[in-house]
């Protein structure tokens, strides 16, 4: 098995590499509770919020594949799977069942919030170490930060 090299330090490394895992299991949760929030919506704006849902999670999963690229290409292994995001995950969590449009437009705009407040800590740390890594979170915390205004702007 060939490792990948890294061109940072071992210290940016960890730094850059906390970052990227962090932002990956963000970004698969934020994709799986809009998903759960797309099948179980209900309500008077089911079209424009079930068509929404699926915006958040073409983000998300474009987000999580640019993301992990990134990882891998420093020498860090993406962790993806299901257990590691279960465990590791902080995000306020969809109850079960059917979901009234105006809570999901509300447990959406939350849940962003708390992301983009973690994609702006990440940010920050990353600066110095490894810039690259955070050009691509300013990115996605951008595209994600756009989402938000827009659920909120119906709440």
């Amino acid at each position: 098995m060939v490792a990948v090299k890294s061109p940072l330090n071992d210290e940016a490394l960890k730094i850059a590499g906390d970052a990227l895992q962090g932002s990956l299991v963000d970004l698969i949760d934020l994709s799986l509770l809009a998903k759960q929030a797309h099948w179980n919506l209900t309500g008077r704006n089911f079209k424009v919020v079930h068509e929404h849902l699926d915006e958040i999670v073409a983000l998300a999963r474009s987000g999580q594949d640019d993301v992990a690229e990134r990882a891998v290409a420093i020498g860090v292994n993406p962790d993806g799977r299901a257990r590691t995001v279960a465990d590791r995950t902080s995000l306020s969590q969809l109850e079960a069942g059917y979901l009234a449009d105006d809570k999901v437009v509300a447990a959406l705009t939350e849940v962003l919030a708390q992301i983009i407040a973690r994609f702006r800590e990440r940010i920050t740390a990353t600066d110095e170490a490894d810039p690259v890594s955070q050009d691509l979170l300013i990115s996605i915390a951008a595209q994600l930060e756009k989402q938000h205004w827009m659920f909120q702007a119906q709440v």
